[in-house]
């Protein structure tokens, strides 16, 4: 039998928002985690994930309460938020699908410059490499780098392989994860504002037979 009815509307609703919650709690978890063990330590980072997870989890909570007590704006406002977050997650997913090696160095090259230098440090310990790119144009910059590493590569053999072209072995497979996973949790918050549309203009059994929410 069709899940039509207003109660299995309700409940639907209600399970999607209370998974949306635990993926925000787990994030705001493994960002302490990865700060209490020391594995970054970087503010930006660690507060980016966070923000992350605290933003599901407040859109999760509004979802929820909307739900559960039928409140239309409320439900509203969650319809409009996950339509956002369904595009900006859309583009996001099919751009790290579609990007080719060039651009992922191009990336992390972006990326890399934008970095303090003590988390630049953390991951060369981390992936045991130094510097990013040994290239003609970035070559002073990464003699630099390599001067400043203190990977257990360097201390014990005094030759390092660049952390540009180690993470570019595996960037390719990483961004098919993240855009696979992206793309996946994308057609649930299709899911999440048809479910909201269609019980917003359900009537509540248990009210007055005459108001139509």
């Amino acid at each position: 039998m069709v899940c039509g009815g207003f109660t299995c509307s309700k409940n639907a609703l209600c399970a999607l928002n209370v998974v949306y919650m635990l993926v925000g709690l787990l994030l705001i978890g493994v960002a302490a985690w990865g700060k209490g063990f020391g594995i970054v330590s970087s503010f930006h980072i660690i507060g980016g994930v966070i923000a992350v997870g605290v933003f599901l989890l407040f859109i999760a909570i509004i979802g929820l309460i909307g739900a559960v007590s039928h409140h239309q704006v409320m439900l509203f406002i969650y319809m409009v938020v996950l339509i956002l977050i369904f595009i900006f997650q859309l583009v996001i997913s099919c751009s790290c699908l579609a990007m080719n090696r060039s651009q992922q160095g191009q990336l992390l090259n972006t990326t890399w410059l934008h970095m303090s230098n003590v988390t630049q440090r953390e991951m060369e310990k981390n992936l045991n490499c130094c510097g990013l790119f040994n290239t003609t144009e970035s070559r002073e910059r990464f003699e630099k780098e390599v001067a400043q590493c203190s990977a257990e590569c360097k201390v014990n053999s005094q030759h390092c392989e660049s952390c540009g072209d180690k993470m570019l072995n595996h960037a390719g497979e990483a961004l098919k994860i993240l855009g696979g996973v992206g793309l996946f949790f994308s057609f649930t918050e299709v899911l999440g504002v048809w479910l909201a549309f269609r019980y917003r203009n359900q009537k509540d059994p248990r009210a007055n037979p005459s108001a139509f929410l």
